[in-house]
């Protein structure tokens, strides 16, 4: 007996192959930089990132996200040429070894992403929701490929101070619903929302997001929900990113108790038991 029913949504084509969400997907992280919150240095190199790439498919992951810039508060300024020397080799080497398995490549810089999908990955992740390269939505029509749209406001070094809002759900929903139909107007056709917890938000206002982002249905599109390890978990309960994996997975079932489609981890075995024991 399932426990969940997923909530139906539009399916994305990833270079010709539907994904659908009949049960939730899940979208290992895999941060290839010296300084991520929570794994930074890990698997900055290709050697490491590999074996890293390994166990997430072993471990049933749908997607891989490649991060090459760490988006956390007070992370040091790379320059795309940076950017782009970390990535691709990863991405390369990647494709190579397991072509199965989409990737998408996390990134804010339309320069970044257009070189991304030309080594071969799939999916765009944008943190700023085009907010921080006006090229990113032409870019993302020009090459036709799955985008998340993620809310965020100013930079990852300004966001903190960005968080007044009327109502952060509506707030965000509106947002989302805007840069949508600037997508749409495009020529974008798989679009995939995230409601950016842990970006311009204050801890109460994640949770009311959380709590309430069933309401981001309303669009009829995909839903990631990325809490694993963030700082609305830890800094809450006075732990640190690493104590963290249990708290990750509460929170998680709450996501998936509220139709959320995508499960954006750094635990990728822990989130399909998760799955499995739900759907």
């Amino acid at each position: 007996m399932n426990l969940l029913k997923p909530h139906s949504c539009q399916s994305i084509n990833i270079k010709g192959t539907l994904m659908t969400f009949d049960k939730p997907v899940i979208m290992g992280i895999l941060n290839f930089t010296p300084d991520s919150f929570f794994d930074g240095g890990q698997h900055n190199s290709l050697e490491n990132a590999l074996r890293r790439a390994e166990q997430m498919v072993n471990e049933g992951a749908d997607i891989i996200d490649i991060g090459a810039y760490s988006s956390r508060p007070g992370a040091p300024l790379i320059s795309a040429q940076e950017e782009m020397d970390r990535a691709i080799p990863a991405i390369k080497a990647i494709v190579k070894e397991y072509p199965t398995i989409p990737l998408s490549i996390d990134t804010f810089r339309a320069d970044v992403a257009k070189a991304s999908i030309q080594a071969g990955a799939h999916i765009i992740n944008d943190i700023s929701g085009g907010i921080l390269d006006d090229n990113m939505f032409p870019t993302v029509a020009e090459l036709q490929v799955p985008y998340i749209l993620m809310h965020m406001r100013g930079t990852p070094e300004t966001m903190q101070n960005l968080t007044d809002y009327d109502n952060v759900v509506n707030d965000v929903a509106v947002d989302l619903g805007d840069k949508i139909a600037k997508l749409r107007a495009l020529g974008v056709k798989d679009i995939i929302l995230d409601p950016g917890y842990g970006f311009a938000k204050t801890i109460e206002q994640n949770y009311e997001l959380l709590l309430r982002v069933n309401e981001l249905h309303y669009h009829g599109l995909p839903i990631l929900g990325g809490i694993s390890r963030k700082s609305m978990i830890y800094k809450k309960l006075g732990i640190t990113p690493q104590e963290s994996l249990n708290s990750t997975t509460a929170l998680n079932t709450l996501l998936l108790e509220r139709g959320v489609q995508i499960l954006r981890v750094h635990d990728v075995k822990e989130a399909k038991q998760l799955i499995q024991l739900l759907f």
